[in-house]
């Protein structure tokens, strides 16, 4: 596997970890991340395409930072919004992300972290 398929595949566990909590907390069969931002989450009052601005921007750590500071993880829909945060960020080519001093193996570790806090961690299974 080389470093490109590698950041895919990183990409791929994240994408699937998404559509598996969202299945979960939502209690149906989930189909597509990307219809889901199309509607508008919020995470602490804040819409989420704010953070999706901040991270097309490159303020990507200032993103994550600002997102997880207030977020209530007992909230399936703050959780929701910040699981599409990762997915978003996991979609963003290396290169991007390496000039913004960010990776995907963050994103894939932040998700990890955010399903853990919110007591998720049975769910993190798939990528281990």
């Amino acid at each position: 596997m080389n470093f490109e398929d590698e950041k895919d595949y990183i990409m791929r566990i994240i994408k699937e970890a998404v559509n598996v909590l969202f299945s979960f907390l939502l209690g149906k069969t989930y189909v597509s991340v990307e219809q889901e931002l199309q509607n508008h989450y919020e995470v602490s009052g804040q819409d989420l395409n704010g953070f999706l601005e901040m991270i097309d921007s490159g303020d990507i750590n200032e993103a994550e930072n600002n997102l997880l500071t207030n977020m209530n993880y007992q909230d399936k829909h703050e959780v929701l919004a910040a699981s599409l945060f990762y997915h978003y960020v996991s979609e963003k080519d290396s290169r991007f992300l390496r000039q913004h001093n960010y990776s995907k193996e963050e994103a894939l570790d932040g998700l990890q972290q955010l399903m853990k806090k919110a007591g998720y961690d049975g769910l993190t299974n798939i990528w281990e």
